[in-house]
């Protein structure tokens, strides 16, 4: 078992599709240069867990209880109501109304990470984030984050690299906090992490990069394949996702004469701790079969979903 190819994933169409593109791709006379194999990966719902919420809002609520303590009428008014009562459904329902194309509840959302981000140093930031990484665990399954990372896919992280492929994460997350998890987690370096930001300006008298007070771009849907490009280069030959705001990378990769697109389904209702959903994930189902995508089982098509802590 330890020398099969993508060991977590059970013998069917999906584990075939991705074996043969990569092969074909990788050896033979028809192999696509090298500096071509560029895959790239959206993140919550497609490397790691992101049911009840995306890690960054587990992190952020600390953040926004600490400013409610220090100034209780913030709690009046949304995210911080949920940060102190711990009533998360406005939460819960702001990111599926954006799923779902309605973002309403964006600015209010982002406004409010801003008003706690705004004006930090890069490095501090940096610092809060990976001291959040050592001592939380995932709210629902009492496992540390580093374990809710989806085995499957750092299988094929590695399956990939191992073919002479470059691996980006391309995420609707804000960037610098994903940064500070996704060498350890997926072996993928802080200048590979494409996401949502802040603005940045440069403070002369001290010596910092600090953040600003206004998201610069929210790195979804149609956004996705520009950043591509504007950061990349290259229009990669292989994208994965979960959610209707990663059918335009799904797509642009299409537009290289050879490619995969993988749509991560949780389908998984057999108690393994991926919960099932289709929420903010009906469009790329939908458009899978016009457009050819893979459409990947949690429950049929991966035989495990996370590390085992025993083994490592």
């Amino acid at each position: 078992m330890a020398d099969r190819v993508l060991p977590s994933w059970v013998d069917g169409p999906s584990r075939d599709a991705v074996i043969g593109f990569v092969e074909s791709v990788a050896t033979g006379p028809r192999a696509v240069p090298v500096e071509e194999r560029v895959a790239v990966f959206d993140n919550d719902g497609t490397l790691w867990t992101e049911k009840p919420m995306p890690t960054q809002l587990h992190f952020v609520l600390g953040e926004w209880a600490r400013a409610a303590a220090a100034e209780p009428s913030l709690a009046e008014r949304q995210p911080y109501t949920a940060a102190v009562t711990g009533d998360y459904s406005w939460l819960g329902e702001a990111v599926d109304k954006h799923y779902a194309g309605d973002d309403s509840d964006v600015p209010i959302l982002f406004g409010a990470i801003a008003e706690v981000t705004g004006q930090a140093n890069v490095e501090d930031y940096a610092a809060s984030v990976a001291a959040f990484f050592q001592g939380a665990s995932h709210p629902t399954l009492g496992r540390p984050y580093a374990e809710t990372v989806y085995l499957p896919m750092v299988e094929l992280l590695r399956y990939l690299e191992a073919h002479g492929f470059t691996n980006y994460i391309v995420s609707g997350g804000d960037r610098d906090f994903m940064r500070a998890m996704t060498m350890e987690a997926y072996g993928i370096p802080p200048e590979r992490v494409i996401g949502s930001a802040l603005g940045l300006s440069y403070d002369d008298e001290t010596g910092h990069v600090r953040y600003g007070t206004a998201f610069a771009l929210l790195d979804d849907g149609p956004e996705k394949p520009v950043r591509i490009w504007s950061r990349i280069g290259r229009r990669p030959i292989l994208a994965a996702g979960n959610s209707n705001g990663d059918v335009p990378m799904l797509r642009f990769v299409q537009g290289h004469p050879r490619s995969l697109s993988l749509l991560i389904h949780h389908d998984d209702d057999t108690g393994r701790g991926d919960a099932p959903y289709d929420t903010g994930v009906e469009q790329a189902l939908a458009a899978a079969s016009d457009h050819d995508f893979t459409v990947v089982s949690v429950k049929s098509d991966w035989s495990a979903v996370f590390p085992d802590p025993a083994a490592g």
